[in-house]
């Protein structure tokens, strides 16, 4: 299936590991031209190692929680790759830990992680797309905002905040040309999962083996995602194939959580 990439500038945040990562090697594959972003240089040096696409990959140190470095990454991007097409957020994460454990400062810092720091990107990106009438945005936001666990209460009402802020971007911009969606990823083996693994280690009293081993068998098809596998469908619903998918917010659970809504 042809997905139109060809030439896309496609810029993903949080593009330096795990899913971001993912995605940024699928766009290449499709012969799309890559701008990464990581928090630091070492960070967009490694990528840019691993993924070896010469011209049509840049990578880009910036810290997406602060607007300022949003609006420099998104001028290098185009400075160097041209307009950009597409969008992936992926970048920012709140910390995982037991409920017992969340202060003000924790609710506070969970936004800041995730919501801010989505919110960051689009907030330029989504305008500079507007004015040109033209654009797909794909916002990783994570399953915790639809269904809420002990551990992730504070990263939760974060994802809950961008689904409603994903889906009303989408009516507010689709007059000008822009669809935005959102993937809600189950379980994947990140670097991100093992610290929800260790969280929840904590508040059960177990080793995070043990943990992961629970997981897993709680998962209808019996194992966790693996990044390649949500890169497929944000790359999907960020192409030309689903020109008519706008203010989605998509599961990717593997029907862990049963849902007709």
């Amino acid at each position: 299936m042809d997905l139109g990439l060809v030439d896309k500038h496609v810029l993903v945040t949080g593009g330096t590991r795990g899913i971001g990562l993912a995605c940024a090697r699928l766009y290449l594959a499709e012969g799309a031209r890559v701008t990464v972003c990581g928090r630091t240089a070492a960070s967009c040096e490694a990528a840019a190692t691993q993924l070896v696409a010469g011209e049509r990959l840049v990578a880009v140190p910036a810290d997406v929680g602060d607007p300022a470095a949003v609006q420099r990454l998104a001028d290098e991007a185009e400075r160097r790759h041209g307009p950009l097409d597409i969008l992936v957020n992926c970048a920012g994460a709140a910390a995982r830990r037991p409920f017992a454990e969340l202060d003000a400062a924790a609710w506070h810092a969970a936004m800041e992680a995730k919501f801010h720091a989505y919110m960051n990107v689009v907030d330029v990106v989504v305008k500079r797309m507007a004015a040109r009438r033209q654009g797909a945005i794909v916002n990783v936001v994570g399953m915790g905002g639809k269904f809420p666990t002990p551990i992730h209460l504070a990263g939760g009402a974060a994802n809950a905040a961008l689904m409603l802020a994903t889906a009303g971007l989408a009516a507010a911009y689709a007059p000008s040309g822009i669809r935005v969606n959102a993937v809600n990823p189950t379980l994947t083996a990140t670097d991100r999962m093992n610290e929800g693994l260790a969280a929840q280690a904590r508040q059960d009293g177990i080793s995070v083996e043990e943990a992961l081993r629970r997981s897993a068998s709680k998962m209808p098809l019996g194992r966790i995602a693996t990044p390649e596998e949500v890169a497929d469908v944000v790359v999907f619903l960020s192409s030309a194939r689903a020109s008519y998918v706008s203010g989605a917010i998509l599961n990717v659970d593997g029907a862990s959580s049963p849902s007709v809504v």
